[in-house]
């Protein structure tokens, strides 16, 4: 065992130290890039997890082909002089080198260090979470970070102080108070705004706040799509959307965007994303959570609870107009408004109608109307209807169970109030440039198969395989599958398996599983299908006697997290669950899928050569990591990006004005969005983020 020296730049006194001269990751002062991040290890550490070169514990690990570990910067320094390894001296070259295992990053992320700033804070931590308690908790780093903020207020700011010091010493106390919790975003990449010292009035706007929310949830979601993870190049734990008439949405203080940064006292920050959901699912009475908060140039403002504001633009839909009385229905901006009368021939007669609910939108839906029942010999309701209404009693905000209790209790006579999609159509050019900042975002653009040339392998960590099934069955034997996704959906899924029934011959066979994307069936490609195609292909295919499918199964690298993965499915057959229909994979799962199952789309931003777009990025090739997709890390309040509403957190950036983003690194697209001046075009995919 060794115990590591404690670094001589550290002190006990915070006496000389400036904001401009500390490391804003681990507190010390040492020159930036050029040096190891420094640490005050409260305990002895495993020599296996300490560095060759430095002999201080690992930072970013990684493993040379000839079994020595390295720090990552120690080991780049060194290969810059030499072409050796340092212990065996055989022949290496940095891009010969892999970070090491998550094990071993994890346990060198759990020891215990103290703050640095012992004189004003004697805290001890893991080490992975120094950096938010130096951001959110310790009171040297806070009063540091006060002292420039004040220092890079303008001039003009100080003399409207001075001018009304006797009348706003309230308003300069909470001020003052609130600031406490303003800080920038760690290691943010932003191409939406220029840092330098003469900007002030822009650079003070794009902020941060680090707040505390809390909720009490019993047994309900939050309703929350959350993305990123230490397992994905976004890092963090950001919030993609919120769900409308959630809980999360009533309480009205959480919005996209937002990152969360701890669960209930715990740290998320370096953990993976399937870890991550996990505990913001655990069943607690009361959930208390960490989150830093962007506020951009346009703070947000409390709000009543149930307001729709902290919904993205792109989710909000007008509730349905009254129901017209005409019996070819109302033309409503979201589809058609349609009345049905089904007529029973006793109280008791089923309607052979089967409702479900989606996770991505609110109120019941019509999943499938069974081969002989009433519905479907009247004809007029169609699979993935919303029903609005039932016998005048408003489902907009229902669920399947309410709807069914009405139809239970009805008469013979049972009035439907639907909303039914229209097909999507071509679509013709985008507006034009000239349009007004409250209505800047143009028409839906169509979705298109990623293109050969923006081909790009999964992110590091994630991995895909596919799988043939070949089976013989009684040609009345059920499959015993259900199925999700379709290209008709919002994010234009592929169609994928929510759940594999027991009494199955699928089942017995035990090659498929929860979460595969099915390719095929007898040689029929289900890939560019919709949902309700899908269906009726595996109807009729499954009347086959003999089946042949074609899956793919999307694999991540961590063997804790496939567990998990393997012990839900396990769960799910044994135990089959109502909501199984609405089960989706996480949002890690869909970075396992090769690049010809993307769909993207072009997103057009506008803007005046004096704003910025609004967005961060992260991802981009680096020596540490090799090549990373560019991912849509923050979209900044009141700026371009998230007026469109379109771009969300956790996107990847495939092409910028049709150039592909492939073997770019950072320093390669910042620049070429920031010379974008009034309008970029931005191709993108988009996978739903995980629900919790």
């Amino acid at each position: 065992m060794t115990e590591p020296m404690v670094p001589s730049s550290s002190s006990s006194s915070s006496a000389g130290l400036t904001w401009a001269k500390m490391c804003k990751e681990c507190g010390q002062q040492h020159e930036g890039g050029q040096e190891n991040h420094l640490y005050e290890y409260q305990d002895e550490v495993d020599d296996e997890l300490v560095c060759h070169i430095c002999l201080q514990p690992l930072l970013q690990p990684m493993d040379t082909p000839c079994g020595h570990t390295y720090c990552f910067q120690c080991l780049s320094s060194f290969l810059k002089e030499r072409d050796f390894c340092p212990v065996d001296r055989q022949q290496l070259r940095l891009h010969q080198c892999r970070p090491s295992s998550l094990l071993v990053r994890n346990l060198l992320d759990k020891l215990t260090v103290l703050c640095p700033h012992q004189a004003e804070c004697q805290l001890q931590m893991q080490r992975c979470e120094l950096q938010p308690h130096l951001h959110n908790r310790c009171p040297v780093f806070r009063r540091l970070r006060e002292e420039v903020e004040r220092r890079k207020r303008p001039p003009w700011n100080e003399l409207k102080g001075n001018r009304e010091e006797g009348e706003s010493g309230a308003d300069t106390k909470h001020t003052r108070t609130a600031t406490r919790d303003i800080l920038p975003e760690p290691g943010l990449i932003n191409p939406a705004f220029e840092e330098s010292e003469d900007e002030t009035s822009m650079q003070s706007s794009l902020v941060a706040e680090a707040n505390v929310v809390e909720m009490f949830r019993e047994e309900q979601e939050l309703g929350l799509r959350i993305v990123g993870g230490k397992d994905t190049p976004l890092g963090n734990i950001v919030i993609q959307e919120i769900i409308r008439d959630s809980l999360a949405a009533r309480d009205g203080r959480l919005a996209p965007g937002d990152h969360i940064l701890e669960v209930n006292d715990v740290s998320l920050a370096s953990i993976p994303h399937g870890r991550a959901i996990s505990m913001l699912r655990r069943p607690c009475p009361l959930l208390r959570l960490i989150v830093m908060q962007e506020k951009g140039f346009n703070p947000r403002h409390p709000q009543r609870p149930g307001l729709e504001h902290h919904t993205p633009p792109s989710t909000i839909t007008a509730p349905p107009s009254p129901p017209s009385h005409s019996p070819h229905g109302t033309a409503h901006n979201q589809g058609t408004v349609i009345q049905v009368t089904l007529v029973k021939r006793d109280r008791s007669e089923p309607l052979g109608i089967k409702l479900i609910r989606k996770s991505d939108e609110t109120g019941v839906f019509i999943l499938d109307l069974l081969a002989g029942g009433l519905a479907a010999k009247d004809g007029k309701l169609c699979n993935n209807d919303k029903v609005l209404a039932i016998n005048g009693q408003d489902l907009r905000h229902g669920t399947p169970e309410n709807a069914a209790q009405i139809i239970q209790a009805s008469e013979v006579r049972v009035n439907f109030v639907v909303m039914r999609q229209p097909e999507p159509q071509e679509e013709g050019g985008s507006g034009g440039e000239g349009q007004s900042r409250v209505a800047r975002r143009a028409p839906e653009s169509q979705y298109f198969r990623r293109p050969s040339t923006y081909m790009k392998d999964p992110p590091g960590g994630f991995s895909s395989q596919e799988k043939m099934v070949s089976l013989k069955k009684e040609p009345r034997l059920s499959l015993g599958i259900t199925i999700a996704g379709g290209r008709d959906c919002r994010s234009r899924l592929p169609v994928y398996i929510t759940s594999v029934q027991p009494i199955g011959c699928l089942h017995r066979d035990g090659t498929i599983k929860k979460g595969d994307v099915l390719l095929s069936i007898n040689g029929v490609d289900l890939t560019q299908l919709t949902y309700n195609e899908a269906v009726s292909v595996l109807k009729a295919q499954t009347a086959q006697a003999q089946v042949v499918l074609r899956v793919i199964q999307t694999i991540s690298e961590d063997p804790e997290i496939e567990g998990e993965a393997a012990k839900e499915a396990m769960e799910s057959v044994e135990s089959p669950r109502e909501d199984d229909a609405n089960w989706a994979p996480l949002w890690t799962r869909w970075l396992g899928l090769p690049s010809h199952m993307h769909w993207c789309r072009d997103i057009v931003l506008l803007k005046t050569n004096q704003e910025s777009w609004g967005f961060s990025i992260v991802g981009g090739y680096e020596e540490s990591h090799g090549q990373q997709l560019f991912f849509i890390k923050t979209i900044v309040p009141g700026t371009p990006a998230h007026l469109d509403g379109r771009l969300k957190c956790g996107d990847e950036i495939v092409a910028v004005n049709g150039a592909t983003t492939v073997g770019m690194n950072n320093s390669s697209l910042i620049p070429m969005l920031k010379l974008q001046k009034n309008k970029v075009t931005l191709t993108v995919v988009s996978w739903p983020g995980s629900l919790v």
